[in-house]
């Protein structure tokens, strides 16, 4: 609305149409960029949706403080949509924002020096799924809508990234991964991964 009312404002004071193009034109693209498309969620137990939409650029088994793991890295350009959803449904365990840099989201390096808020759901069948929000170059702003203790449906929408960055999602080593690196996902949508079922109580 703001920008409509300064190419109004542009208009009338110059004439020039070129120029009350401008605002209009930003305007679109932040309608265009905060776009929210509805999807449809995986019904299946077991399954791991993507938190966001954009390109695999990692799957790779690594070792943390609690064992190893598997994660897998989702690069969301400018041009995608920046909505994050839930990757299972269950309880969020804990919430950490972290203060950090914005460096190219494209390096690996980002996910542990940038800006970014870390999320873990466990779900009803006890398994614990991690997934971090983090900035890019360009974002200069996270947004997660719910708190520690909250319960979360699988792709239920819980925040954004604002412009480009990257997503990453720490599985249980177990998990069956079903993406491969150069692959676009959507959020919601694509399964990344399944665990197997009936082997946690």
């Amino acid at each position: 609305m703001v920008f409509l009312v300064l190419a109004a404002g542009l208009w009338w004071l110059t004439g020039s149409l070129w120029l009350a193009a401008v605002p209009v034109a930003l305007a679109a693209f932040f309608l265009w960029f905060f776009r929210d498309p509805e999807r449809t969620i995986p019904s299946e137990p077991g399954l791991v949706v993507s938190p966001g939409d954009g390109k695999v650029t990692e799957t790779a088994a690594i070792h943390t403080p609690d064992g190893p793991r598997q994660r897998i890295s989702i690069f969301l350009s400018v041009f995608n949509v920046h909505v994050n959803r839930a990757p299972i449904a269950g309880v969020l365990t804990s919430v950490r924002y972290q203060k950090g840099q914005y460096l190219n989201a494209m390096n690996p390096a980002s996910a542990d020096e940038n800006e970014q808020n870390v999320a873990t759901v466990r779900g009803e069948d006890g398994v614990e799924v991690t997934f971090k929000q983090i900035a890019g170059l360009l974002a200069r702003r996270i947004v997660f809508n719910c708190r520690e203790g909250d319960t979360v449906e699988r792709g239920q929408r819980v925040g954004l990234i604002k412009f480009g960055s990257r997503v990453n999602v720490i599985l249980p080593a177990e998990a069956e991964v079903r993406v491969r690196v150069g692959q676009r996902v959507k959020g919601g949508a694509s399964v990344l991964a399944a665990m197997p079922q009936g082997e946690r109580s």
